[in-house]
């Protein structure tokens, strides 16, 4: 039994040295025969299969016993069914010519366990094989020799199974096992090969090694694109002396020695050719024992960057030199709140935080020093924080704002954002604007006032008044509350001016200020009416309290004693006359208090002048002065 084991064990190592020259042979192979690699694979393994036969052990008269079929097993799953048929028919072939007892037994065998080969083909849907499936191909064309061993009508009678199955099975399953291991790990190195050659062929770069000597050994596709070449071939053995002019070459040339003489790499070397920028990196090729036998090289082909930057730079000079001379501030902030660009101008226009604003800072930093200076007025700066987070908080917003300095300066700050997040900052001095502005609205003011002053007595006119009047009697009429009126006008005053002239003047401002002491709540509005004529509105007040403001009148203008030769009172008096309505009243016909009011004015004077007279819509009272 030991003879038959070592004579397996040769068998195994010849089919395993098959198997291992078709692994070195297939690259070579598969260049000169593109598209026939299943035929080559099929035929490797059938001659691998008539190899085993040879060194067949021979069981009995016409009966051999070998290892023919794992690489039958094998052409059947890395090879499918053109390979496998192959292998199987020559194999066959062979067989038959041998002939012998167990010819038809040996036949069946190449075809079972060649579809065996198939079957885990097809079990695989086209994935990529593994050192599994390898183990399970071989388990299964063990089992099944056993099986045929058993069934085939020579082998049974000769009792193949007992005498010669296990090592037959073993072997079997031992040589298919590890011929698949070669053919998997070959198939793996193929592939990394493919993927390699493919990554240096169709790499968007120019990818190029040299010899010792700076000619090409290999070149990729952009390569003899660049140079204007058919095939990589046609550039292998030129240098640059054959592509460039002489002094470019002896530049480049010089460069590569240097490279290969230091073993130091040369990255990122700008080279310019054929009109174009490129950017260059090479390093040394050691063999194993570390000896420079070449270099390798990666070209960048960047003249569109190179334009690109150009354009930039120029584009940010005539930006920098357009913000230089522009009179307003201009800053922009990335999305995260960071100043990325500002004129000189916005640092100036901050005289106290610009020291801040300076490229890289952030928005936080900038607000936090500008509150720690105080620069800004109106800021709440018992919470400066509070202020601080809002301030950093609306900075990506769309925004008009326009602020006091500590100064007194005037600055408007517009706010816009970009499409990608950018922040830009406007800032324009507008303190003279303001000041236009500021002076512009008391003139407005003052103009108002003198629209709506007397001009003698300086108390409101009756168009003040008038406005006045329509206001409070719909304010009081909303909240049911009295209104009440005085209208007051001097007794003889005509007279009075004939006489006295100029000094009249002087008496209208006395009346006035009689009126004003009397009438003193904020709200009370006191106007002259006309000539001599002045009226009281009093909102919230009935008529007894009108009573007592125009007594109050009445006693101020007695204290004054101002003479009057023409008046039967030997000084000035005043006639009154007072009006008040409530709810209804005010609110549907508000004009009646004036008319009624006008009314008790005229009876007082009818009654004798220097009088009060009160006039409910209903009847009147007459309050007769004391003299």
């Amino acid at each position: 039994m030991n003879g038959i084991w070592g004579q397996f064990v040769g068998n195994l190592a010849f089919v395993s040295l098959a198997i291992s020259i078709w692994a070195h042979l297939s690259i070579w192979l598969r260049r000169r025969f593109v598209g026939h690699e299943k035929i080559l694979f099929g035929l490797m393994a059938g001659v691998a299969s008539i190899g085993s036969i040879l060194l067949a052990v021979e069981f009995g008269p016409g009966i051999h016993m070998d290892l023919r079929f794992a690489p039958l097993a094998l052409a059947g799953m890395f090879g499918g069914p053109l390979a496998a048929a192959i292998a199987a028919t020559l194999t066959a072939i062979f067989r038959t010519a041998l002939g012998g007892v167990a010819a038809t037994d040996g036949v069946i065998a190449i075809i079972a366990v060649t579809g065996m080969g198939l079957s885990v083909n097809l079990f695989m849907r086209k994935r990529s094989p593994t050192l599994l499936h390898v183990i399970m191909l071989g388990a299964a064309v063990g089992s099944l020799l056993v099986v045929l061993m058993a069934v085939l009508p020579t082998l049974s009678k000769v009792h193949a199974v007992a005498a010669m199955g296990l090592p037959m099975a073993a072997m079997n399953c031992a040589a298919t096992i590890v011929c698949g291991f070669i053919v998997l790990t070959t198939q793996y190195l193929e592939l990394e090969r493919r993927m390699l050659e493919t990554a240096f062929s169709q790499s968007p770069d120019y990818l190029y090694v040299k010899d010792r000597d700076s000619r090409f050994v290999t070149v990729n596709e952009n390569m003899i694109r660049l140079y204007r070449f058919k095939t990589t071939a046609e550039m292998v053995g030129l240098s640059d002396f054959d592509l460039h002019p002489r002094r470019l070459a002896e530049e480049l040339y010089h460069r590569e020695q240097e490279v290969m003489r230091t073993g130091v790499p040369l990255l990122d070397s700008l080279e310019h050719i054929e009109d174009r920028d490129l950017l260059a990196s090479k390093v040394p090729l050691r063999d194993k024992e570390g000896r420079v036998i070449g270099l390798a090289g990666v070209t960048r082909d960047i003249t569109e960057r190179t334009a690109l930057e150009r354009e930039l730079r120029e584009s940010k000079n005539l930006l920098s030199h357009a913000m230089a001379g522009m009179s307003d501030g201009f800053a922009m902030f990335d999305r995260q709140g960071y100043l990325i660009f500002c004129n000189e101008q916005y640092r100036n226009a901050f005289p106290l935080s610009g020291s801040a604003r300076v490229i890289g800072a952030h928005i936080s930093d900038i607000v936090r020093r500008a509150a720690e200076t105080r620069e800004r007025l109106n800021v709440p700066y018992d919470s400066v924080d509070e202020w601080i987070n809002v301030a950093t908080s609306t900075l990506h917003r769309n925004k008009d704002e326009e602020v006091q300095l500590h100064n007194g300066d005037w600055r408007s700050i517009k706010t816009r954002l970009a499409t990608d997040g950018t922040a830009m900052v406007v800032v324009s001095d507008i303190t003279a604007m303001k000041q236009a502005e500021i002076a512009l609205r008391l003139s407005a003011e003052q103009l108002k006032n003198l629209a709506e002053t007397d001009g003698l007595t300086g108390i409101v006119n009756r168009r003040a008044f008038d406005e006045a009047f329509m206001r409070e009697a719909a304010r009081c009429a909303r909240s049911d509350a009295p209104l009440s009126l005085l209208m007051i006008d001097l007794d003889r005053f005509k007279a009075y001016n004939d006489t006295y002239g100029h000094p009249a003047g002087e008496c209208l401002r006395l009346v006035s200020k009689c009126l004003l002491n009397s009438a003193k709540r904020p709200a009370d509005i006191v106007a002259r009416y006309g000539g001599e004529e002045f009226v009281v509105l009093l909102p919230e007040t009935n008529e007894r309290e009108a009573t007592i403001v125009a007594q109050q009148f009445a006693s101020l203008l007695d204290e004054e004693k101002i003479a009057h030769s023409q008046s039967e009172f030997g000084r000035v008096t005043a006639s009154i006359g007072i009006a008040s309505a409530i709810g209804h009243v005010l609110q549907a016909e508000p004009s009646r208090l004036l008319s009624e009011a006008d009314a008790a004015l005229y009876e007082a004077k009818m009654r004798g002048r220097n009088r009060i007279l009160v006039r409910a819509f209903a009847d009147a009272a007459d309050v007769k002065m004391a003299g």
